[in-house]
């Protein structure tokens, strides 16, 4: 008799560690299941909505130009970027209105040319960026101290004068 609850013992011990086996394996791939939905509809929210990611946006006062630099990593869905310039006593206004992106992980570069034309010697500048549905998000904003000569402000102002 002892033999016999012995062998339903160890038979009742297989069962269950089959068990527990096809139960891990279920919860595992279930699990898997539910991760893989959460990382496409991730994707697919990030493709919709995202146009770039900005690494950094940053600007220097350069001779007569402020130079303006930004590297973006993933790109997606992007249209362009538009640059703003805005000074303490106005508002933004568009100084380029059609970036091309050249594709995730770029360098860009903008020569803002006419900086020393204006009385002003702090400018804060801002990217829009656009993507293909039409949505524009922001960068942050940056803010430069402009070191020009006197003398090369006047002599810009009268270039101007000439245009």
């Amino acid at each position: 008799m002892a033999s016999l609850e012995v062998k339903i013992w160890k038979l009742l011990v297989k069962t269950v560690k089959s068990l527990d086996k096809e139960v891990s394996k279920r919860y595992i791939l279930s699990m898997k299941k539910v991760l893989l939905r959460i990382f496409s509809i991730l994707l697919f929210v990030v493709a919709i909505n995202a146009a770039a990611f900005i690494d950094y946006f940053q600007a220097h006062s350069e001779g007569d130009d402020i130079i303006l630099e930004w590297k973006t990593g993933e790109e997606v869905n992007l249209d362009k970027f538009v640059i703003e310039r805005k000074t303490p006593q106005s508002s933004y206004i568009v100084i380029e209105d059609n970036i091309e992106p050249k594709g995730s992980n770029s360098y860009y570069k903008f020569r803002d040319g006419s900086a020393y034309k204006t009385e002003d010697l702090v400018f804060t500048y801002q990217l829009n960026i656009f993507d293909k549905d039409g949505k524009v998000s922001k960068s942050n904003e940056i803010t430069v101290s402009h070191n020009v000569s006197d003398v090369k402000r006047t002599w810009g102002s009268i270039k101007a004068m000439f245009r």
